[in-house]
Parts: structure tokens; sequence; C-alpha cells
């Protein structure tokens, strides 16, 4: 006898499924696009009518993804949509929505609970619903399950619940969303066999879980992992800096080691979706189980300070060229949370901006992926992205090295600003004074 599962995996395998993806940002935009390229039709949905108006018309708003892949995918039959209600036509549905921190640093699920609430009166027989945003282990058992099964499908046997949390790397060159190994982790065993069938077609590895809390574990681990890693090195180079040591210098020495050591550098704080705020949800269901996750916690307070760190080392630079920051002129170079991408998500070099005009400085900034400030829930900005040249350069007291994109002249900047803040170790073993290390 045929079962539900049955043929939702023999419609995934012939690729008769429609893939649904809720969220078409820098997770659910590049996995539209692998769907799109090996032959699925892909419904994608998204509360903001601009970017749906944008992909319908066969644009991309994101830089590192061409336009030109949008415009085939809406040859090959995707559309775009704010109508929740359309869920009913998709056999698979990936949620790729934001979860960030709240004002108290704890998890914020308003928009996974908001999305699932607003898709759950439309979810029908034979579906698999994927969780891929980052999250606390328990989600998807204890936001998600008792929400998809109130229409009184059973899950496990009519509805399949999985996570599978994403590892999107944006502007990264070496990966891509089919080489990037998929985890999957599913409610029920049947579950976890839909869940894989739905990846496996898309992704060259599939790696196949226990459960969804051992997935939501997993993805929390590989970024405490790097958050824990960056803190260290972070303290290291306040240490390293008194000491009259550059810590770029030594990070390099250790990675020659062939075994053992892996390099982390320093820099001027956290950014991206993940790294800065994966340790706060784990730190936050820990407590639900007494546990006081100090270590991740300590990683996190070093990480956080030094955005405070830079602007007190530019205040030092300041000083020596007998100047005071209030009153002075600021440029920070690089608003994006890493070079080459125009992904401002939880960018330290932002939290840097308000530090710097909070003490009466006036902040300006350039960017050749961010010509305008975006429009942030947290941060606002009346800003465009100044043109660098000798001059700009000139004008300005001092300038913050935030991100070390590829398309700034380091040459130039070195030569005609008056005082630099690098906080990339762009400028390794210069000693000239104008050049101050953070």
């Amino acid at each position: 006898m045929t079962t539900i599962k049955d043929r939702v995996i023999d419609r995934l395998e012939r690729k008769d499924a429609v893939i649904g993806i809720v969220g078409l940002g820098y997770v659910g935009l590049p996995l539209m696009l692998r769907y799109s390229d090996i032959g699925y039709r892909v419904l994608g949905i998204d509360i903001d009518p601009a970017k749906v108006e944008r992909l319908n018309a066969g644009s991309s708003y994101i830089e590192h993804i061409p336009g030109e892949r949008v415009s085939r995918a809406r040859d090959a039959g995707f559309e775009a949509t704010t109508d929740f209600a359309r869920v009913a036509e998709a056999d698979a549905v990936i949620l790729c929505v934001p979860t960030p921190l709240n004002k108290y640093r704890e998890p914020d699920m308003s928009f996974v609970i908001d999305t699932v609430d607003a898709l759950k009166g439309h979810l029908r027989e034979g579906q698999v619903i994927s969780l891929e945003s980052t999250t606390y282990p328990g989600t998807t058992e204890e936001e998600l399950l008792p929400r998809v099964e109130e229409g009184g499908l059973v899950v496990g046997r009519e509805l399949f619940l999985v996570y599978s949390p994403e590892r999107e790397d944006p502007g990264n060159p070496d990966f891509e969303t089919r080489t990037i190994p998929k985890v999957v982790g599913g409610h029920t065993p049947a579950c976890r066999e839909v869940g894989v069938a739905l990846y496996r077609p898309a992704i060259d590895r599939v790696v196949p879980l226990s459960s969804t809390k051992a997935a939501e574990m997993t993805k929390l681990l590989e970024n405490i992992h790097r958050a824990v890693n960056i803190g260290l090195v972070n303290e290291m180079k306040v240490v390293a800096d008194r000491m009259g040591i550059d810590i770029f210098e030594v990070v390099d020495a250790a990675a020659t080691k062939p075994f053992g050591f892996t390099p982390y550098y320093p820099g001027p704080g956290l950014g991206g979706h993940c790294i800065p705020i994966d340790p706060f949800y784990l730190t936050w269901k820990a407590r639900e189980y007494g546990l006081h996750t100090r270590f991740i916690e300590l990683s996190g307070e070093i990480n956080q300070g030094m955005p405070e760190y830079v602007v007190g080392k530019l205040m030092e630079g300041l000083n020596q060229q007998g100047l005071a920051l209030k009153g002075s002129r600021v440029l920070v170079l690089g608003i994006a949370y890493k070079k080459n991408v125009d992904d401002m998500r939880e960018s330290p070099s932002v939290q840097i901006m308000e530090l710097v005009r909070a003490r009466g400085a006036e902040v300006a900034y350039s960017d050749p992926h961010v010509p305008v400030f975006p429009t942030m829930r947290e941060h606002h900005f009346d800003l465009e992205s100044v043109p660098l040249t000798p001059t700009t350069l000139a004008d300005y007291d001092a300038v913050v090295l935030a991100t070390d994109h590829d398309r700034f002249d380091y040459d130039m900047i070195r030569a005609h600003a008056r005082l630099i803040v690098d906080t990339r170790g762009i400028y390794r073993g210069d000693d000239i004074d104008k050049v101050i290390k953070a």
C-alpha cells in the first residue's frame, strides 16, 4: 500500500513537486535559484512587496546574485508573491525567515511564529515543512509542531516536519548552495526520510541526523565555535597591542603549524546574521535547564566590546595629533559586515559609526558595495557612500578601516589619509605614525 510519505518522496524525486520558499533574502534567494536550475517549479513568498515586484521583474536586489539568474528562474516558472494562502500550491515549504535578538539579547522568534501562523490555515496533506532559520534546540518541536497540527493533520503521517539549518556564506566564491553539505533532522524517522528526499536532488551531500534538536544544536555549535575562537583572538589582540606586538604577525606565524591550529583573525567586532547571534540562542535556552554557559557568554562579551575598543583607539590616535573626537570628521571605510559583499546584517561598522556620532564627531562612510545607507531595524543614518579620492581622504581627520573590501585602493588611502585606524591588519608591519592598529 502506497503511503502519503511514499507519494511525497516520489513527487520530489520526479521533480513534479512545487518548492515553496518563504523569505527571499540571503538564504532563500540562492535556494530558490538552485531548485529552479535543476528543474523544479518554485513559488517564493515574502512580506516585502518591493522585493516581490523586483523578483517578478527578473531583477536581483543582492549584489553577488546576478539579475540574469533571477530572470532565467522567472522564465522557468518561478513566481514571487506576498499571498501566504498560496502555500497550498507547494509540496515543500522551506522557511528562511530572520531570527534576530531583541533589545535584551534574547531570541526574537516573532518572524518564525508569525510566518507559521500565517501559513498554518493553508497547509494540506502531503506537504513537508522545513525550518532553516537559526534557532535554539527545541524550536521545531515547541513552536512549529503544535501550530502545523492545529488543523488536524498529524506530523509524521500526513505532514512532514524537518529542521535543516542554512549554511550560506554570502560572497564566498569557494562555495555555493549545491556544494555545502546539508544537515537534516526530522521530527520522526518518516519526516527525516522526506527531508532527505527534499534536499538530496539539490545538494551534493545530505547529512541526516536523529532529531530536529540535534540539527538545531549542530547549527549553534558551528557558529559558537567561530564566535569563541574570534573572541579569544580579539582578547589576545588587546594584550598583544599593550605589549607592542602585531597580533596579525603572530596569527600568521601560528598558522604555519600543520596540525592542531586553525587561524582566526581579530576585527572590529562580529557581523552577519549567525555568529554574533547564535551564542545567545544557546545561552538563553540553557537557562531553562539550570545551566550557565560562562565560556560562551564571555566570548560574547569580548566580541561585543570590540567597537568600543576601536573607538578608543581612534580617540588615542586623534589625541596624538592634538585633536578631540568631538568635532572631528571621521570616515568609516566599509560598512558591510564582511569584505566584498553588500550584506549589512549585524555589521560592527554601524556600531562604530553610532559610537562616533554619539561622541560628537561628524561621521561619514565609504563603501563601494553599499551606495546608500539602507533602512535597518535598529540603526538610522541619512548618508550616501563618499567617493574615495585623495581629496576626500584628506578632508577627514581620521579614517577607520572597518571592512577590508578588495575594491579599496589601500596605497592611496595610506598616502592621503591623515590618520588610519586599521581594524583588519591591512597595514601589517607599518610603523608610520598615522597608522593606529585596532
